[in-house]
């Protein structure tokens, strides 16, 4: 069917609103080169020359609206309101150049009480589909009274920004006005850059209203006696641990916490798909059938078979799948007050224990910190792992100040008495390249210990190095594993790296030591 779009300036005749993943996959096939299906079903997509985001190139208006709450910096870079309405009749310009376009009318929030109206306006049938997914979907009632949106999307991602216009770096510009309630994208066709953009949405408008907003996975026990949330980076296994079987899904990426309970932002969920394997994440497998999308993979020729080992075109495959294709999804996706906070990071130092529990204090610090250590680079000579500090696990996508975050998160522990958890996905008896990666069925072991309340009787002892206590025994769990020391051959060697990390972290946190309370200052390392 086709549909307006004047108020948004767009006056295409063929514009599909809300269409069916058939409809879809039918459009991809026949108009977007490379699309096809894969062998289970799911539609096969390429983002063309970026494959990931383009955080260096994401801007916010300043106005006077938002001027006093925004972290101006790296983070979020200052744009001219010229430049943003240059950029916005650009992309319009493009949309309107096209033969046909879709538009997506959904929501972001599954709590009505804070929930987003969202409009995505796009020239490709993928990014139309990945929204559906993405987006909680109207019901047809719901859609006969949309109305009009409280932001909108301009995807004109086929069209490069204009590099002599002010503020731009580059002809990739991810621009977010919030006193027009407006988002443009141009010269990135890479799908993740809509979902992130209604994330970094929601982390401006709810902590206005005294709401978290969380870059986390959550989880429900089955009989709804309790709920955790799981944060982490890229990687280090916050969509891998949600897929639960033995618990009710709730979300794999963003959240918020009210004082009611938890919500999921998103209606679907956007998985790393490198490696995959039916064994070690059958739900994830099962759920990329007809109406999700592969992005970004390679696939035999004759079976459309994926090689989810292939990574030639980018190590950052994607899978979209609506959170329905989960046998164990709660819908409406809502969930209690968290009883377990759990922290995740793939530590490739190996110097971390594979779980530890934290006081207040320690969880506001790592909470600040949110580290993890991603493997060497292939240039030579690099052999150590690169750390990683993003403040709140989230750091791209927050638009407050961390400590803003940090404040609600500890306003919520300490309200709802949530036990706060440190697990390390990454590596065990050395560093990369010597130790090894510490198996998914050891974390899952720990996980199911966490929430089965065993693991927070355990004894534990006190790590010397980074202050926190470490459980001394957790049901299948080896025990030498659990203090890492012990499974270093060279125990001299891990003192040095365990040292070195520290003073990683102390070198970061300097920059939020003036806001930080005495109490998160003493949540550090002790060394």
């Amino acid at each position: 069917m086709t549909f307006s779009l004047e108020k948004q300036g767009i006056s295409v005749n063929e514009i599909y609103r809300n269409p069916s993943p058939a409809f879809l996959y039918e459009a991809a096939l026949r108009f977007e080169k490379g699309s096809t299906i894969s062998a289970t079903g799911a539609l096969i997509a390429y983002s063309g020359k970026k494959t990931g985001r383009s955080p260096t190139d994401k801007r916010v208006v300043d106005e006077p609206e938002v001027r006093d709450d925004v972290w101006w910096g790296n983070v979020n870079i200052k744009l001219d309101p010229q430049s943003f309405l240059i950029n916005r009749e650009r992309a319009i310009d493009y949309l309107n150049t096209r033969e046909r376009l879709y538009v997506i009318d959904a929501y972001a929030g599954w709590d009505q009480k804070y929930q987003q109206k969202i409009r995505v306006i796009c020239a490709r049938a993928y990014h139309a589909l990945f929204m559906h997914n993405m987006l909680i979907r109207p019901t047809p009632e719901q859609l006969a009274s949309f109305g009009e949106p409280d932001y909108v999307i301009y995807n004109g991602g086929g069209f490069p920004a204009n590099r002599h216009t002010a503020g731009m770096t580059s002809t990739t510009s991810i621009d977010l006005s919030f006193a027009r309630r407006e988002f443009v994208i141009l010269g990135t066709e890479y799908a993740g850059e809509m979902k992130k953009g209604v994330f970094t949405i929601m982390n401006y408008l709810m902590p206005k209203q005294g709401v978290l907003s969380m870059h986390c996975s959550a989880t429900q026990a089955r009989d709804g006696s309790d709920t955790s949330v799981l944060f982490g980076l890229s990687g280090t296994g916050k969509t891998t641990l949600s897929a639960d079987p033995k618990r009710l899904l709730i979300g794999d990426d963003e959240h918020c916490w009210t004082d009611q309970g938890t919500f999921n932002i998103e209606g679907g969920c956007y998985a790393k798909v490198i490696k995959l394997s039916k064994e070690q994440e059958p739900d994830i497998w099962n759920s990329l059938q007809f109406g999700a999308i592969l992005e970004n993979v390679k696939y035999e020729e004759q079976t459309h078979r994926v090689d989810y080992d292939d990574t030639s075109l980018t190590e950052n495959t994607r899978g979209s799948y609506v959170l329905d294709a989960i046998p164990n999804a709660k819908l409406p996706a809502v969930g209690g007050h968290p009883k377990n906070v759990i922290f995740l990071t793939a530590d490739a130092f190996g110097v971390l224990p594979p779980v530890s529990k934290l006081t207040p204090g320690q969880a506001m610090y790592h909470y600040i910190s949110g580290y993890t250590a991603k493997v060497a680079g292939t240039e030579v000579g690099v052999k150590d792992p690169e750390p990683t500090f993003s403040p709140c696990f989230g750091g791209p996508f927050l638009v407050w100040h961390p400590t803003k975050y940090a404040e609600l998160l500890a306003e919520k522990l300490r309200k709802h008495g949530a036990q706060t958890w440190l697990v390390n996905t990454g590596w065990s008896g050395g560093a990369y390249g010597v130790g090894s990666r510490i198996k998914l069925k050891y974390t899952r072991a720990i996980i199911d210990a966490i929430h089965a309340g065993t693991l927070a009787e355990q004894p534990t002892a006190e790590d010397p190095v980074f202050g926190f206590q470490v459980p001394t025994s957790c049901p299948e769990i080896p025990a030498e594993m659990l203090q890492p020391r012990n499974t270093w051959s060279d125990k001299a060697a891990y003192d040095e790296k365990a040292k070195k990390v520290a003073g990683l972290f102390k070198d970061n946190f300097k920059k939020y030591e003036v806001q930080a309370s005495a109490e998160v200052r003493a949540g550090g390392p002790k060394l």
